[in-house]
């Protein structure tokens, strides 16, 4: 690691006191332990430091590796998180094998758990049929699930994307939560804090193709806030639906799309 500091930071004392911040050890429930290898989790320099030894270890190799394979290679990382996309399977194949040498000779391994090869991309579908197969496989990258798909105008390839399920129903279930604790606090201030979490989601998830789901999360997201009100009043119904509206026109934001394609996203 401070090896590959030292490519581009020369002062020593910088790297001195990133030396000590490797060896400072963790503290759980008040007892200090030493820490043997790797950064301590939870540090606001770890994923930093995790960044510059993956761009020496895996990116600039990567790039050295895609010049010499047969067809197109694309890599899409975030942190330890990465998506590689080939034009032949051999090539994948091949890459996968040789890139676990290559992360053995830094400490790293592959998670077999979550590491994948399937088929994906504009002819996916057509192959997999031909071949009497099922539909694409899809994964999941960045809490969205990615699937091969096409436009209803003119049939063209699309990758369709959608919040992970699995990711939404904790966030509701935690929204349901934190509403019976609010239960009895203004309704303005229940509003406030809603259209916090909700625009929160809108701001990561909102991207084209989404519309239809997240209309359907914040139609849960009214259900839930509406049994909450609801339930304040001991006849269980003191809330009806009627003054439920201008509450959610007022409060819960309207889905729109916040990311939309690169072409109008850099138009200026």
């Amino acid at each position: 690691m401070l090896r590959f500091l030292e490519h581009r930071i020369a002062d020593r004392r910088i790297l001195r006191l990133i030396r000590k911040w490797l060896r400072a050890g963790i503290s759980e429930d008040g007892q200090w332990s030493r820490l043997e290898k790797g950064t301590a989790q939870g540090s606001v320099i770890s994923p930093l430091l995790a960044n510059v030894y993956l761009h020496y270890s895996l990116d600039q190799w990567v790039q050295q590796w895609r010049k010499q394979a047969r067809g197109g290679v694309i890599i899409v990382r975030y942190a330890d998180d990465l998506v590689m996309g080939f034009q032949y399977r051999p090539e994948a194949e091949r890459f996968r094998q040789e890139m676990k040498a290559r992360l053995a000779k830094f400490g790293l391994e592959l998670n077999e758990a979550k590491t994948r090869l399937i088929e994906f991309g504009r002819f996916a579908d057509a192959d997999r049929r031909g071949r009497g197969e099922g539909k694409p496989e899809t994964f999941n990258f960045l809490g969205m699930t990615h699937a091969c798909s096409k436009t209803r105008r003119d049939g063209r390839f699309l990758i369709r994307r959608q919040p992970v399920g699995e990711r939404i129903r904790r966030r509701l279930g935690a929204i349901k939560v934190e509403l019976r604790r609010r239960m009895h606090e203004p309704i303005a201030e229940q509003g406030r804090w809603l259209r916090a979490v909700v625009q929160g989601l809108y701001n990561y998830y909102a991207v084209p193709g989404t519309t239809h789901y997240l209309n359907g999360v914040r139609c849960q997201v009214n259900k839930l806030w509406l049994r909450t009100l609801q339930r304040r009043s001991h006849k269980g119904r003191g809330f009806p639906w009627a003054r439920m509206q201008p509450l959610l026109d007022v409060w819960i934001p309207k889905v729109r799309i916040l990311h939309p394609y690169p072409p109008l996203r850099l138009r200026v």
